[in-house]
Formats: structure tokens, sequence, C-alpha cells
């Protein structure tokens, strides 16, 4: 890989400069947009990723708008118009559907499809999409075609563009399998530490005792001295409506609670965040309307969570008792243990778990000094293992960032790719990321109709 010698100047801070072989041209003269409205019935959902258009995604969230959509065809560029999706864009390789929030831009001329789906996916593209863009809040804004339509893009020779297409798909290709590998590498790892908590939250840390069954099907049998109990027995569920000051606003992830990167701002709260509740440090939050993505988690701070949470707390005089049922609850998530008392589809996204069938799950529950044990020892495993994972996932980021640096630098045409030859090679494409949020599709959460 060489760089050019010869590089013109271009009037656009995202480019700065292009080899002078090459055009440079408006997004308006180049692609038109698609504005079709169909339903979902007649063309196949599909979602629009930090990994491209593809199939309706399982963690997509869905609405009744299925008559009120977009039409996408093959060979279509389309992005997600709202910056808290940034990224989420892809050239479609098929027919489908999309929800109103996004863009779908047909190419005027002959493009080599795959060169699009890079450029318009690099970073350097991405911000200066959405700089175009405007809102009331900060953090939070769309970009129209309207504004989009005078952003100027690279245009190399069609010639130019195969061989950067061939390059990149190589490299790429190569990045993605090696990802691929730590990723699955993860993947067992967690799947190991799942059955040691498993097997340490239903038989303790010593094994060497008499055992009886239970009528679980994730904890069969249980030690005979410990007890079985109903989460009424010790929680009370809580609904208490948070007033218009800012606080931090807590998400429930597989991970836990964590604090949304947003600011209320005031009178925000009343558009956006009405019925949002309060959560005291110590309380616990359930996502369970989301089986597929949800979680549950501790608050060690006071602030607010969605009114789509539950928000429940330990008698007073059992909160010693908090981490062992965190570890319970969140390892129910994990096995799915609270599917067969919901209601609904959880591939959909439509699933439910109803508060009366909550308070009445079952739990096994050991004698205090044993739950202080069990949780000691699920974190000593927990912090062995996922200082492992920790280490892959730092090696995944390095390759991530070189494939995003080496993208953007081929398509800008920073680095000259047309003398390399490309070997012969397997194709591998990108996957979704461990991440909850990473890929997960929120198109039709965000918008019903066009403004």
């Amino acid at each position: 890989m060489k760089q050019y010698c010869e590089m013109a100047a271009v009037p656009t801070e995202w480019l700065y400069a292009l080899p002078a072989h090459w055009n440079c041209k408006k997004i308006g003269s180049l692609f038109s947009e698609r504005k079709t409205k169909v339903s979902d019935k007649d063309y196949a959902p599909l979602s629009v990723a930090k990994i491209g258009v593809v199939p309706q995604l399982e963690t997509a969230v869905k609405t009744d708008a299925g008559d009120n959509r977009k039409l996408v065809c093959a060979g279509d560029f389309v992005i997600n118009s709202r910056s808290d999706r940034k990224g989420s864009c892809g050239v479609a390789d098929r027919d489908g559907s999309v929800s109103l929030i996004n863009i779908v831009l047909t190419p005027r001329n002959e493009w080599n499809g795959r060169y699009v789906h890079y450029l318009m996916r690099s970073q350097p593209f991405s911000e200066e999409y959405y700089r175009y863009g405007r809102g009331i809040v900060s953090d939070l804004w769309t970009t129209r075609f309207s504004e989009m339509k005078s952003i100027l893009l690279p245009v190399p020779p069609r010639e130019e563009q195969d061989q950067i297409v061939r390059f990149l798909d190589w490299k790429v290709s190569t990045i993605n399998k090696l990802i691929g590998v730590k990723q699955r590498q993860i993947g067992c790892l967690n799947e190991k530490l799942l059955a040691v908590i498993n097997d340490l939250l239903t038989h303790g840390v010593n094994h060497n005792r008499a055992y009886i069954k239970t009528n679980m099907d994730w904890a069969s049998e249980i030690p005979i001295e410990w007890a079985m109990s109903r989460v009424r027995n010790h929680f009370e569920i809580l609904k208490r409506i948070a007033g218009s000051e800012g606080f931090d606003v807590f998400s429930v992830t597989q991970q836990g609670l964590r604090v949304r990167d947003i600011t209320l701002y005031e009178g925000q709260l009343a558009a956006d965040y009405s019925g949002y509740q309060f959560i005291y440090p110590g309380e616990f939050a359930m996502n369970h309307m989301d089986l597929l993505t949800g979680g549950i988690g501790i608050a060690d701070h006071l602030g607010v969570t969605s009114p789509d949470y539950r928000v429940f707390r330990l008698f007073d005089e059992e909160r010693c008792y908090a981490a062992y049922y965190l570890k319970i609850f969140q390892l129910c998530y994990r096995r799915h243990a609270f599917y067969r008392f919901g209601r609904g589809a959880a591939n959909v996204g439509r699933w439910r778990l109803p508060a009366s069938a909550f308070k009445n799950f079952e739990i096994p529950l050991p004698p205090y000094n044993e739950q202080i044990e069990i949780v000691r020892a699920i974190e000593i495993e927990e912090h062995k293992i996922k200082t492992v994972i920790d280490c892959l996932q730092q090696e995944i980021d390095v390759l991530k960032e070189f494939k995003k640096r080496l993208i953007a630098d081929v398509v800008t045409g920073k680095i000259d790719v047309r003398s390399i030859e490309v070997s012969a090679f397997e194709y591998v494409e990108e996957t979704a990321g461990s991440s909850d949020e990473d890929d997960r599709d929120m198109g039709d959460a965000s918008e019903n109709g066009e403004k």
C-alpha cells in the first residue's frame, strides 16, 4: 500500500484532498431519495443496524406501524437519520421495507454498490453526515435528505472502485475472521461462567451432601437443608413517578444497570420521559418487557428508570440478601428461566412478565452464611474468566479500529491500492457485536411518521 503521488484539494473538511484523477460530486447529483410507502406484509421488514441492512433482527423494537414503512430495493443505500443511531446504515442486498426514520437513496449512476457501502459506512462520512443534522437536544438530532444532498462524495473511476472493493473485501474478511474467532472464544467463556454460576446457585459451595428434588427446570435439585421460597415473601414492587428535576437515567441491560449518556434538561422530562419512576440505592430494576435483551440490576445511587421497567426492593430486614438475589435473577434472565411465566412472543419483542407471575416465582434459599460464601465464590470465578474476556475484547477493539481506519483511508484516496494483487480468499461477513445495544434496531420505535 502506498499514498497517491498527486492529490488535489477538495472544498470540504471531511475529504481535504483527493487523488487528482478522482471526481468529487454532491450526494444530490449521485442519488435520488426513494419515499415510496409500503407494508411489511408485502415487503419483508429489514433492520438498519451497525452491521448494515439485514433481515429484521430478533432484537428489533416492533410497533404496529407495519403498513407505514419505506420501500427498499436491492442496491439502495439506507441510513438511520437519527444521531443516536450513528453508523447504522448500508447498501441493501435485497428488496424489503424499513421504518420511516430511515433515509433510502437510489443511485443515479452505475456505481459499484460495494464501494458505496464501504464509503458511506466509513467513520469520516458518518461524522460529516450527522454534522448536517438539526434538532432540539444537543446529543440527539436528525439529518434529512434536504440537508445531506449537499455533502460531497469522492468518485473514483469505475475500474478503481472495483479494485478498492476487491482489496477491502480481502482485508476486511481477514480481519472479520480473526474477530469471529475471538468472539467465539468469548462466547465459550461466558457459557462456562454461566454453568459455574448455575451450579453454585443451585448446589452451593459444598457438594458433599444430600439433595432433594424441586419442580424448577433450571434448578432440578437443591441441598436438603435449603428452603424454597417465593419472590412475594421477600420483595415489594414500587411505582414512584419522578418529577421534572434532572436525574441520572438508568438503562437495564444484561450486564446490570448503567447510566445512559444523556441529561434530562429542564422541560424534557415531561416531553420525552413522561412517567419515569424513581429508583433508590439498593433497589432493583428489571426489564420485564424484553426477554431477549433485558436484564436486572441494583442501583447504587438515586436516579430514574423507564416506566416500562419494574422497580422493587427487598423488605428492610432482608437487605443483606441483595447480592444473592441479584445473582439468582441474573441467572434466570440468562437461562430464560422466567420465560414460561411470561406472556407474549419473545422472538418479536412483545414478551411480558406480569407482576403476579413474578411474585410467585420460586427461588432456592440457602442459609444466610452460605449465601455469602456462594456470592464470594461467584465473584472469584467471574473475576478469573472476565479477566481473560477483557483481554480478548481489547484485541477485538484493536482489530475493529484498524479495520475502520483502513477502510476510511482507502475509500477517501489516502491509500493507493491500484497495483496490489489480491490473493484468493473466502469472504467473511461482519457479525453482530456482543454488546447488547450495538446492533439493536430502534427504528420502528423512533418515529412512526415523517415530520
